[in-house]
């Protein structure tokens, strides 16, 4: 075999073995690249799969978390009826100590934007409609002064489903009202006794409050706290809510020696002016059991004087309407005679309506039969102060028939003396609060000639439904 040829062989045979090793090593890197890309894609479908599981997982999550926010903060809950007063109580024996934490709670969850309101859409029926001075609300039932001494939560309140909303009592001048322990509980009737002497930060601490409350209202529109003010905006200057009233209580301070009228005077005339510009309505408290001599005030000449000087400084209030004043009057001034006086001393001064009643000293035929006290709430409802509570209803529905017919009587005197001339002759307007605690009470002071009712010991124990119950029961029977 000559060189050549062997050359030629060996080159065949060299170029028909390197095909098949490049193939070899192509279908093992192939084959390599299968398995990574294999792995890969289980890799990736994994992370897929968990991200998946993470969304949906995040969103029940999320879903539960607004199903529950929806849940707490709706006044119709489950727990604000029958849960939270309950907890209250029992964390709290003291019941000025619920009372306060009760109030910070509120505050601080408006401020979250987790506080409890109303969403029962229904009840914004013209049914429950009202009107009220010049305000057409949106519903006639109110919360009473007490709950809010001092301005701290009144949107909070409102937020609650109230037409109307009172702050207070005020005073001129800041005091530590009565010592402590001076509020009391009595579970077994839902009552309540309570010596609070007015307690108050004063006139001039509310004021600012409710004036960086009217400033924030107002930066939020865009516009100036005196177009709030002067209602240019379409909203009551005190509520600034559409159909929503807020009433403001004053008071004398206790160290005011009653018997001069002039220095009486001069105390609600000072809660006038400080307070005044952001009230819907300015509520005369001369009936309050704990500050002595409040309650001499409501004889006739001296109511008179009093009531014409905080309606003469009203008229005097720097904005374009001046706000509403009644006069709230003691549950325990019942005879005729007494009635007759604070009814000729309100159409004398030219106040607006009047508030019927407070809480009451008296301690007759508030425990209904068969119903037994323990030891300390027999102690309890024998502690010196007002007493409030259901058992002051029937009281109540008949101090209201009887204002409201001594009242539209004396309207009906004065057109005939005016001969039709418009004056203060015009029907006032009557509240009722004390012992309503249902839809069918809240129906029956009102046909009685009431136009708004007020709770207070109803929310204690009721928790902040109670507001939304009541209405829900008053459409029912509609």
């Amino acid at each position: 075999m000559s060189f050549s040829t062997m050359r030629s062989r060996i080159g065949l045979r060299s170029l028909e073995s390197t095909p098949r090793l490049r193939t070899g090593c192509a279908q093992s890197r192939f084959a390599g690249a299968q398995r990574r890309h294999a792995s890969t894609s289980s890799e990736n479908a994994s992370v897929r799969a968990g991200r998946a599981k993470a969304i949906l997982y995040g969103s029940a999550l999320a879903a539960s978390l607004y199903v529950a926010y929806l849940y707490t903060t709706d006044t119709r809950a489950f727990v604000h009826r029958w849960v939270v007063p309950r907890v209250l109580r029992l964390v709290f024996p003291d019941a000025e100590d619920a009372h306060h934490a009760g109030t910070r709670m509120m505050k601080l969850l408006y401020q979250l934007n987790l506080h409890p309101r109303e969403r029962d859409g229904s009840l914004s029926t013209p049914e429950l409609s009202a009107a009220v001075f010049d305000t057409q609300l949106s519903n006639p039932i109110g919360i009473s002064a007490g709950l809010d001494k001092d301005g701290d939560i009144p949107d909070a309140l409102f937020a609650l489903g109230a037409g109307v909303v009172e702050i207070g009592g005020i005073t001129p001048v800041p005091q530590a009202g009565n010592p402590r322990p001076r509020v009391f509980r009595v579970p077994a009737v839902d009552g309540m006794v309570n010596r609070y002497g007015l307690n108050s930060r004063g006139a001039d601490d509310v004021a600012i409050r409710l004036r960086d409350r009217v400033r924030r209202f107002a930066r939020s529109l865009g516009v100036s706290e005196t177009a709030v003010l002067d209602g240019e905006v379409g909203v009551p200057p005190g509520s600034l809510q559409r159909g929503r009233l807020l009433a403001v209580q004053i008071a004398k301070n206790k160290e005011t020696d009653e018997r001069d009228e002039k220095a009486v005077a001069m105390d609600y005339v000072y809660c006038v002016r400080r307070l005044a510009r952001y009230a819907d309505v300015l509520v005369v408290n001369v009936s309050s059991p704990n500050t002595p001599g409040l309650r001499d005030l409501q004889a006739t000449e001296p109511l008179t004087r009093l009531l014409s000087a905080v309606v003469g400084e009203a008229c005097r209030t720097d904005r374009k309407t001046r706000p509403k004043v009644m006069v709230k009057v003691s549950p325990d001034e019942d005879e005729d005679e007494q009635m007759e006086g604070i009814v000729q001393a309100v159409y004398r001064s030219g106040v607006d309506g009047v508030i019927v009643g407070n809480t009451t000293k008296r301690r007759t035929g508030l425990v209904p039969d068969g119903v037994r006290l323990t030891g300390k709430e027999q102690k309890s409802l024998m502690e010196q102060g007002g007493y409030s509570g259901p058992a002051m209803f029937n009281r109540t529905l008949d101090l209201v028939a009887r204002y409201r017919k001594m009242m539209d009587s004396q309207s009906f005197s004065s057109k005939e003396g005016a001969k039709g001339a418009s004056s203060d002759a015009e029907q006032k307007i009557l509240f009722a609060t004390g012992g309503i605690t249902n839809g069918e009470q809240a129906l029956k002071v009102l046909n009685a000639g009431a136009s708004v009712a007020m709770v207070y010991t109803g929310m204690v124990y009721g928790g902040a439904g109670t507001v939304t119950r009541i209405k829900r029961e008053m459409k029912e029977q509609l």
